[in-house]
């Protein structure tokens, strides 16, 4: 086993080997720009070295740096995680010409898998199942359109180097046929530095299964059975599960011989996926070789009791396999959903800004055999293994909720990197228990700072057709409808928690003030106190009426009245009772926006309060907050200058577009929040300004 290890790559990833390599006495060396500089994978290893300012291609895309740092450290071998140099033949060449252990597989391998058309031929020597295509070097377009009117409509055009849905157009009659072709050939080349292409029968209903294959150095090669990743947005994984809905025990062994023979074939050696598509009546066809450990790896380890990480190093190191095929088998269901930075409701565009808050759904450590630890590899400072408890078992019949994250509380996403935040895994005795177990942990999970797909993952958890495993690669696209219904307006329930937090706020800051003036307890000499409050969100605005009340306050919401006291209000938790009922939540106030968890829903409530000053507010003619994530490029005024209504104040760049920022009416500046460069978030506040 090695003594030393590099990391060469970042955020979750990097956290999870660097866990693993702590608990069998490795030490870890992190590499990380600029921008990483106090990223949770740089404190989680042993050393650190900076390797380049934060754009990906001077950093960590930068071979010749990380393996500078692997010698300059002492480590033996590199780890690529997966993305950035992990499929990179030429990387793992200059490993081996250093004298470093690449942790992957032969660089062979990597090449005779990085071509589709190249790897479907070889597939096809294997006699592995493929799916009807052209996989051919004759990129001539009239050949090509004749062989896709052979195969027959729908056919799927992708780019030959291609990956992460990128250079793949749907061609449903031979007449759309050159034209979807030139655009993905212009996608390939922009993306790929290649425009070469294949054409391949589309299936309609396809569903998306994957094998785990394992082989060592000494010609040993198995399979840990299959993960189902059919729910996609635009060809990107969404969720994944293991083991696949409906697999029938002979298809499973079908499966996991195609692919062994595929990593045969090869040479393999170390982790890989070989990824199928196939169709709803059970019919397979082998669609591309992913070199590397992938993103959904724990759903395996948590059905087999295995650690995926673990084994590559053993392997790496020259070791067997640590079990057999007979060895291995499957326990109980397990789900993974990614949970990112991105806006689902926008047509998932990215989100960067800050954690400002982080509570995520308590993990639980469990025994799955000899080779697991505990399950939460994030938020336990110094993973540790667990006792042993037989071979391969679960330990406890509970459900086991894992997260595997690269960063926490207080951490930015930028716009330079991936945008996940973490992957939530769950583990139940049978897949409803799964399900169950993913949708409490999803509704257990807070962020403030940036927009997420946590509401978007738990409507598609408990929609009918994934609760009913009627999967396939359009889930998303057919269910529109329900999954992105319109938002309903905000409940008494969550106005009232907004309401408490409000007041309770107001009398904390009065007491500490020692202001007699200041008291908010409602009591007037002739009569009570009634307050009108206005909260809005994107869609809505709500009016209370709150007359106070001995001992708490009736809240009016429309023609309902309610009675509601505060119980209790700790470190942003509160209690309260409305109309005798005992509700229960989390807010996070910042300014005038208040944040409300409750009942596994999160809603951003503004709070209009009547004597903020006008100057604060959005008017006509300009805006004074961020449209969307983006970038500062231009600072047009400075603190205490008087303009114009109108007048240009900033100007950010936001998806390749520009957007300036205007003066709302004449008045002073009183305060530029942002300077050039800098990244917000969307709807943040710019600047503060004065009107006259």
């Amino acid at each position: 086993m090695f003594t030393k290890i590099l990391i060469a790559n970042r955020g979750e990833i990097a956290c999870r080997v660097a866990a693993t390599a702590h608990r069998l006495g490795v030490k870890s060396v992190a590499v990380y720009s600029e921008a990483d500089a106090d990223a949770k994978h740089v404190a989680d290893c042993n050393e650190a070295v900076l390797i380049g300012p934060a754009p990906a291609k001077e950093s960590y895309l930068c071979a010749d740096k990380i393996i500078s740092a692997a010698l300059a450290t002492g480590a033996q071998a590199i780890h690529p995680g997966y993305g950035f140099l992990s499929e990179n033949a030429a990387f793992a060449d200059a490993c081996a010409e250093a004298g470093l252990v690449f942790i992957g597989p032969p660089a062979s391998a990597i090449r005779a898998m990085g071509s589709k058309s190249a790897a479907k031929s070889l597939m096809e020597k294997a006699a592995v199942p493929l799916v009807p295509g052209y996989h051919g070097d004759n990129q001539d377009a009239d050949f090509l359109q004749q062989q896709a009117d052979a195969i027959g409509y729908p056919v799927l055009l992708k780019a030959s180097a291609g990956g992460g849905g990128k250079g793949m157009r749907i061609v449903e009659k031979s007449a759309d046929f050159k034209a979807a072709l030139a655009s993905c050939k212009r996608e390939a080349i922009s993306s790929f530095g290649d425009d070469k292409v294949l054409v391949e029968k589309y299936l309609t209903r396809p569903r998306h299964i994957e094998i785990q294959v394992f082989a060592d150095t000494r010609g040993n090669c198995v399979y840990l059975f299959e993960r189902d990743c059919s729910v996609q947005r635009r060809h990107q994984k969404v969720l994944e599960e293991a083991p696949a809905p409906g697999m029938t025990a002979a298809r499973r062994k079908a499966m996991g011989d195609a692919a062994v023979a595929a990593a045969k074939a090869v040479g393999y050696v170390g982790a890989g996926t070989v990824e199928f598509i196939a169709n709803q009546d059970g019919s397979f066809y082998f669609m591309e070789m992913n070199t590397r450990l992938q993103v959904e790896h724990p759903v395996t380890e948590m059905i087999t009791g295995t650690d995926l990480v673990e084994w590559q190093l053993r392997v790496a190191s020259g070791e067997p396999l640590p079990m057999t095929q007979e060895q291995l088998a499957i326990n109980g269901h397990s789900i993974e959903a990614r949970i990112y930075a991105e806006n689902p409701e926008k047509g998932f565009l990215p989100s960067i800004g800050t954690l400002r808050h982080v509570r995520t759904p308590e993990a639980v450590e469990f025994e799955l055999g000899r080779n697991f630890y505990s399950c939460d590899l994030t938020f336990l400072p110094s993973p540790q293994p667990s006792p042993l408890k037989g071979e391969g078992a679960v330990s406890a019949a509970r459900g086991v909720v894992r997260i595997d994250s690269g960063v926490r509380e207080g951490d930015a996403i930028s716009p330079f990197y991936d945008p996940m935040i973490a992957k939530l895994i769950v583990w139940g005795k049978d897949r409803d228990a799964a399900l169950a177990q993913m949708a409490q942990a999803l509704s257990e999970y807070q962020i403030v700072g940036l927009a997420t797909n946590i509401a978007f993952l738990k409507r598609l958890i408990e929609s009918k057709p994934f609760a009913g495993a009627d999967l396939d690669t359009g889930l998303i696209e057919r269910n529109q409808e329900a999954l992105f219904s319109a938002v309903q307006p905000a409940s008494t329930k969550i106005l009232a928690l907004a309401a408490a937090a409000l007041f309770d706020s107001e009398k904390n800051r009065a007491a500490a003030a020692n202001d007699p003036w200041a008291d908010t307890s409602g009591w007037r000499m002739n009569g009570g106190l009634q307050r009108n409050l206005e909260f809005s969100d994107d869609e809505n605005i709500y009016r209370l009426t709150v007359p106070y009340q001995s001992g708490g306050w009736a809240i009016r919401h429309g023609a309902a009245s309610s009675m509601m006291t505060l119980i209790e209000h700790a470190e942003n938790n509160l209690t309260i009772k409305l109309a005798g009922e005992t509700v229960r939540g989390t807010v996070i106030r910042e300014a005038d926006v208040f944040h409300v968890f409750a009942g596994g829903a999160h809603r951003m409530l503004t709070w209009n309060d009547p004597m903020a000053h006008a100057g604060q507010a959005e008017a006509e003619g300009g805006r004074l907050t961020a449209p969307m994530p983006g970038k500062i490029v231009a600072v047009l005024i400075k603190k205490g200058d008087t303009v114009e209504k109108g007048a240009p104040l900033l100007i950010m760049e936001a998806m390749k577009m520009e957007h300036t920022i205007a003066a709302p009416a004449a008045g002073i500046v009183e305060d530029v929040l942002y300077a050039v460069g800098d990244q917000v978030a969307d709807g943040v506040q710019l600047l503060s300004f004065k009107i006259d």
